[in-house]
């Protein structure tokens, strides 16, 4: 059990770290340089020296907490605390610390961190060679790194590739790539930048899954409509709600005209109570009467019972019987019995 936990912990720890390393190491040093004077300025008009950090992945990653460096010193057996002391940190607090998908992040050098987030107590010799490095947040692992030559006033060391280039003043490119080419074309473009392919394929699998998954919630929520307007359809026909819709209506009906003839009585001022009482007395007569003309539509036939059939009724209905009294039995002729 206790190895199990053991094994879950490194895994918990490991994991984040290793993620966040990976991430890192897709941040470049992509452009240095080290004298200023025509270049960019920052937000207080001064032109400092600068450097210029790439993300190269597809992903944002944010480089708060790394470190950057011109003291080869580090590169010596010592401690973290004692290397962070030669290094300038990267602060956090400012949006721009997150660099996007190939996007481009410029830090200024020979700065006071004072004056903004992105000034860096960084020193930056002018028009000498300097190293410059990139750590990671542990202070321990080398990111990037780039030996920068002496270079002229506002020349800049350029990344092109696996390679370095010396740009002339009017080459310079802080913040955004490198070396564009005005008459490329957007495929030459994209070839150049995903040469295998792969975020080619990834695109378009992304596209195809996300329409089929508009498709599919379209039309689950097109199905949901219809089945619930079939199921209103079903109630509204039922035969006990039209009573029911009639009864409301005629109820509305009848007291808008009850609240205009009022309204209409107070307007006047003089109000015979009478009158209206009859008004009202008819209204709620006349409701009564069509709410109890209000059929169902239904039709319940009852038996009864009608003795139409009965033959014994029927033959006696026209005809009564006449009984014989004893005085005249004698006066009945009687048939002579012929022999």
């Amino acid at each position: 059990m206790n190895k199990l936990q053991r094994l879950l912990g490194v895994l918990l720890v490991g994991l984040p770290a290793a993620m966040y390393g990976q991430g890192a190491r897709n941040i470049v040093i992509s452009e240095v340089m080290t004298s200023n004077s025509q270049s960019i300025v920052d937000e207080f008009g001064q032109h400092k020296a600068w450097v210029e950090l790439e993300n190269t992945s597809y992903s944002t990653y944010n480089v708060r907490g790394m470190y950057l460096t011109t003291d080869r010193r580090v590169l010596g057996d010592m401690s973290a605390p004692e290397r962070i002391k030669l290094m300038t940190i990267i602060p956090s607090g400012d949006e721009r610390t997150s660099i996007g998908a190939r996007q481009h992040l410029v830090l200024f050098g020979n700065s006071n961190p004072a004056q903004g987030k992105l000034h860096l107590a960084l020193q930056v010799p002018d028009s000498l060679p300097v190293w410059v490095a990139l750590y990671n947040g542990n202070a321990t692992e080398l990111i990037d790194s780039v030996s920068v030559p002496a270079l002229a006033a506002d020349q800049s060391y350029a990344r092109n590739g696996k390679h370095w280039t010396v740009k002339a003043p009017d080459d310079v490119t802080p913040g955004i790539e490198n070396f564009i080419k005005t008459d490329e074309s957007k495929v030459a473009k994209f070839k150049r930048e995903d040469p295998h392919g792969f975020a080619m394929a990834i695109m378009a699998m992304g596209i195809v899954f996300f329409c089929l998954a508009v498709l599919w919630l379209f039309f689950t929520l097109f199905g949901m409509i219809m089945r619930h307007l079939d199921t209103a359809k079903k109630v509204v026909n039922a035969q006990p709600i039209k009573p029911i819709t009639k009864t409301v209506e005629k109820t509305i009906e009848i007291g808008h005209k009850t609240s205009n003839i009022m309204q209409e009585g107070l307007q006047k001022k003089g109000i015979d109570m009478e009158l209206y009482m009859a008004v009202i007395g008819m209204a709620l007569r006349q409701y009564e009467d069509d709410v109890h003309d209000v059929e169902s539509g239904v039709i319940t036939i009852k038996p009864k019972d009608t003795d139409w059939d009965d033959e014994y009724s029927q033959m006696t209905h026209f005809h009564d019987p006449v009984v014989p009294s004893s005085s005249n039995v004698s006066q009945i002729p009687t048939t002579p019995e012929i022999h």
